[in-house]
């Protein structure tokens, strides 16, 4: 296999530059996000060789993001990638490395022309091409929430259907250098590489499947190499984290890794921990395949390498899921510190004398949330910007010498700042049409007929965020919904130790829309016999409390050791309308793990 890496750390060499064979694919990550790391893409493409330089940085709040900065004239795409694009365009040409990007944003032929400009002043002349037809604002469409199933009775102010991969193929294969989207699918940016080295046609479900799994694997950056683990103790010099990379082969196989010299780790935990990022069921739907998340095997291939194998695809639906963006109103947020004793007592000093001087009830919305660190936000919405603004935020200033003893505030009074809505819904794929530009001149492109799929009620799960279609045909496909669940495995007689879960568990937790999914994962047979009996949905919900009055689905994938809930609603419209000081959920599974419970001693590390 070229490209190996075999080694973390400083002394490490630099794997010299050469062409990979035809039975490999060398597609790395450059970003996990809009704002990840500037240096990211020189560090990719000077540190070992690669095929294809992606990035990601679109996620349901960037499209608010960009929609914001478009009505205020600037750009609707992601500047940051022109920026790191500017370090590498010349070394991709000479070293033949494509480029494939979903940095467009809201306007992938804004950013297309941009990169035009930029090849230019440095002298280059690379062939970009650009992807467009995800667009649907303004098109009528059926508003109903694929999550909840209410209708959205306001105007979208950006509507998007998840795309796949196979415009970017098309543009490849017409020798585009540098290929621009807008919103696609995650995946999508290994999956498009995929179908145009390896050839894979829409009845390639079981390679498709696997280029899926890889793109989930590396689409966040450094979180598969050791970024935000839950044992980041074993992660060697995480300050200096390096980029994934899959080395993609033709029957959807893949080795995870990095470039030697780098820090982290890539480890079977690693590549686990984000597998179970941001998903729901073991089907994960998207608009080329259906991934089938409980046949994925992980195999350790050396050291910082890791073998995805084994899955399994099943044709798309009929359906493409579509983010649309709404503008919600107003919102403000004031947060005031509690120290020292009887903190509870302090908190409900300090409402009331908030709602004294303002009361709750003249707001759309009010959120009150006492952290464990004793600060106490309290957060108001509301369609009227003056009544959430500066009304709302001097009314709290106000109680500062009237109020609890030691109170100090984080934040200045200040005015409302407007906040958009996530509404996914659910769009035909026949009414959505791809178009693929390359050098400004619109190529033939006719999106292929997919294996016919099933299309049933929406169970949501599948693409980031998004719903799944049709009830499961298997026991380990469907979710276990608040199971009642028996003592817990183990030998009998055998004592337990009273420990926080996470001294055996792993956990990674996110956002999909307004759910939250919580990842659960150990290492032995043995440690996964005993968590599947122990953490029933109703024992979550017991030891985090703050789930309470929330639908939890529990989901068991026992090929990788591990269990997903889905914590319906617990993010209401999204990540931009959510008061939550954890607005996305990342730091629920780290709650998790810091709860005690009774283990078995014998089956602790």
């Amino acid at each position: 296999m070229t490209g190996a890496a075999t080694g973390t750390g400083a002394g490490a060499g630099v794997v010299a530059h050469r062409p990979a064979g035809r039975d490999v694919l060398r597609v790395a990550n450059c970003s996990g996000f809009y704002g990840d790391r500037l240096s990211a893409a020189r560090e990719m493409v000077e540190g070992g060789p690669i095929d294809v330089l992606t990035g990601d940085w679109l996620a349901e709040l960037t499209m608010l993001i960009l929609a914001g900065n478009r009505m205020k004239g600037r750009p609707g795409y992601a500047p940051t990638f022109l920026r790191q694009l500017e370090d590498v365009l010349g070394a991709c040409l000479d070293r033949g490395v494509r480029i494939v990007a979903n940095a467009g944003g809201l306007d992938p032929a804004g950013c297309a022309e941009a990169v035009r400009e930029l090849a230019h002043r440095l002298g280059l002349s690379p062939s970009v091409a650009h992807v467009t037809g995800d667009d649907l604002t303004g098109r009528p469409l059926d508003l109903v929430n694929a999550d909840t199933g209410e209708r959205l009775d306001a105007a979208p102010l950006t509507a998007n259907a998840y795309l796949g991969g196979r415009p970017i193929a098309a543009a490849l294969s017409a020798g585009a250098d540098v290929v621009v989207t807008g919103r696609v699918t995650d995946a999508a940016l290994v999956t498009g590489p995929g179908m145009w080295r390896f050839g894979w046609g829409p009845d390639d479900l079981d390679a498709l499947a696997g280029s899926v799994v890889a793109g989930h694997v590396i689409e966040c950056g450094c979180q598969a190499t050791g970024g935000n683990y839950a044992f980041f103790q074993e992660v060697p010099d995480l300050a200096h984290c390096g980029f994934p990379l899959a080395e993609l082969r033709a029957d959807g196989s893949a080795v995870i890794t990095k470039h030697p010299g780098t820090g982290g780790l890539v480890s079977v935990g690693t590549v686990t921990a984000q597998l179970l990022y941001e998903i729901a069921g073991p089907r994960y739907l998207g608009p080329d395949v259906v991934a089938r998340f409980d046949t994925v095997t992980l195999t350790q291939d050396g050291p910082d390498r890791v073998l995805v194998s084994g899955v399994r695809g099943e044709p798309p639906p009929a359906t493409l899921k579509a983010a649309v963006t709404v503008l919600g109103g107003y919102r403000n947020t004031m947060t005031l510190v509690l120290t020292g004793l009887d903190i509870e007592e302090k908190a409900r000093a300090a409402e009331e004398a908030v709602w004294a001087r303002i009361p709750r009830d003249s707001f759309d919305r009010a959120d009150v949330e006492l952290t464990p660190s004793g600060l106490l936000r309290i957060t108001v919405m509301d369609a009227d910007g003056r009544r959430a603004g500066r009304a709302f935020s001097s009314a709290v200033v106000e109680t500062a010498l009237a109020g609890y003893p030691g109170c100090y505030a984080l934040t200045p009074p200040g005015g409302a700042s407007p906040y958009g809505v996530f509404w996914p819904v659910l769009v035909p794929r026949s009414e959505v049409r791809p178009r693929v530009f390359v050098d400004g001149e619109e190529i033939p492109y006719e999106e292929p007929q997919p294996p016919a799929g099933e299309d049933g009620p929406a169970e949501r799960q599948g693409m980031p965020g998004g719903p799944v279609s049709g009830p499961e045909d298997d026991r380990a496909a469907r979710p276990v919904a608040r199971r009642a669940g028996g003592p817990a495995a183990g030998p009998a007689g055998a004592p337990s130790v009273r420990v926080p879960l996470g001294r055996l568990a792993g956990a990674r937790s996110g956002d999909k829309g307004g759910d939250a999914n919580v990842g659960v994962w150990v290492r032995g047979d043995e440690q996964y016999a005993w968590l599947a009996s122990f953490l029933t949905a109703d024992a979550l919900t017991r030891l985090l409390p703050g789930l309470a009055g929330h639908r939890v689905d529990r989901y068991e994938l026992p090929n990788l050791r591990a269990l997903n809930f889905v914590v319906r609603g617990l993010l209401g419209r999204g990540v931009a309308a959510n008061p939550r000081m954890d607005a996305q959920a990342k730091a629920l599974g780290e709650e998790l793990r810091a709860a005690l419970v009774d283990i078995p001693a014998a089956l602790l590390p």
